[in-house]
């Protein structure tokens, strides 16, 4: 027990308290060489971590120099069809432009039997020519050819 303790001095420490700080005093600079190594080695991971960063950053800046350059090409001629764009989505907004499926759809329902008429037809009288046609009259040997 120690006497001066109610007085309000400091407290001395004694010689087994001594010890115990000596000894993690001890065990604290026999860990010091891992603690470094393991610091270097993140360092080292650090190191790695900006240099493959820092080349990231390059490839995105070439890229984004490219994409710049493209932009630059493209922006005219894209600001170029802007009026044309617009004409067409006027049309494209007419209602008449809906009905465009089933008026043709009409238009082949009606024309195509008529075509399919018109085709019998023209055979018919392909087949009724080929047999009114007759051959052509062949020159006897005292005739002269004309030539026509």
């Amino acid at each position: 027990m120690d006497p001066f303790r109610g007085l309000g001095l400091p407290r001395i420490p004694g010689f087994g308290e001594l010890l115990t700080l000596l000894q993690t005093q001890t065990e604290a600079l026999a860990q010091l060489p891992r603690t470094l190594s393991d610091l270097n080695g993140t360092v080292r991971q650090l190191t790695e971590a900006v240099s493959s960063a820092r080349d990231t950053i390059a490839s995105a800046q070439r890229m984004a120099e490219r994409l710049e350059t493209l932009v630059d090409e493209l922006e005219e001629p894209v600001r170029a069809l802007k009026p044309g764009l617009e004409r067409v989505g006027r049309v494209l907004d007419d209602p008449a432009v809906d009905t465009v499926p089933d008026t043709l759809r009409a238009i082949h329902d009606d024309l195509m039997p008529l075509i399919a008429g018109l085709r019998q037809a023209q055979t018919r009288v392909g087949s009724v020519t080929g047999l009114l046609r007759r051959p052509p009259r062949r020159p006897r040997d005292d005739e002269e050819d004309d030539g026509y």
